[in-house]
């Protein structure tokens, strides 16, 4: 993913009239089976993974109290942000014990700027090869959150790993503030469908096809631990 190619954050219902009403049905269908898996199976998981961005610290907080309360995951993994973003803080683990993280064994921060969600991505993908990492909860705000799982998949994809990705929406309300543009959830869901259908044409995130074929095998292989029956 180029990090000097940006699509505005928010932009106008109009602006989504080039594309085919089967386009934006895809759209939708992701995001409705994304967003229905059953977020029960993310306490069972290996590791979870944070995507920071926006100035939410609600990403942080959520994904810190996951962590805490369930001694079961082995890992935390805390995505860097945009240093371009005004609200931008850098991520330590002196910021995140400020916002309640006790357990620091385990917790691995990523050391370089992460302009972009596919950078994001492609580290989180680093982390789950090199430490083995079997299956991880990836946690960041609602509106964001389909992108967020369509890359990391996409980016798995490209290492030829398959393992559970349970999408964990952090608990925010959809009219709250986003810090970083004062915008809400529902001014940036426009956007998020834009850069999800041109992302599909440059192969930055993962087709209809491919989340339909992900979540088939998923659903084969390990509906156990989406069921809440882990073995």
């Amino acid at each position: 993913m180029n990090p000097n190619i940006t699509t505005p954050r928010i932009v106008r219902d109009e602006d989504l009239d080039g594309f085919a009403a089967g386009q934006l049905l895809d759209v939708m269908k992701a995001l409705t089976m994304i967003l229905a898996l059953p977020q029960s199976a993310a306490a069972h998981v290996d590791a979870i993974a944070i995507a920071s961005g926006q100035g939410e610290e609600w990403r942080f907080t959520h994904g810190i109290r996951n962590w805490e309360s369930n001694l079961h995951h082995r890992y935390l993994l805390v995505a860097n942000g945009n240093p371009a973003e005004k609200t931008y803080v850098e991520i330590t683990l002196d910021y995140l014990r400020s916002l309640g993280l006790h357990r620091t064994e385990g917790v691995h921060l990523q050391p370089e700027p992460a302009p972009n969600t596919g950078l994001q991505a492609a580290w989180i993908v680093e982390q789950v090869q090199g430490r083995g990492i079997t299956s991880i909860a990836l946690t960041v705000s609602p509106y964001h959150l389909p992108r967020a799982y369509l890359t990391v998949l996409k980016e798995l994809d490209r290492s030829g790993i398959r393992i559970p990705v349970i999408p964990v929406p952090v608990a925010v309300a959809p009219h709250a503030s986003i810090p970083e543009t004062g915008a809400t959830a529902y001014d940036l869901v426009p956007g998020e469908v834009k850069r999800i259908l041109a992302y599909m044409n440059k192969d930055w995130v993962a087709t209809p096809q491919d989340l339909e074929r992900y979540l088939h095998w998923l659903w084969n292989n390990h509906e156990p631990l989406l069921v809440g029956t882990p073995e």
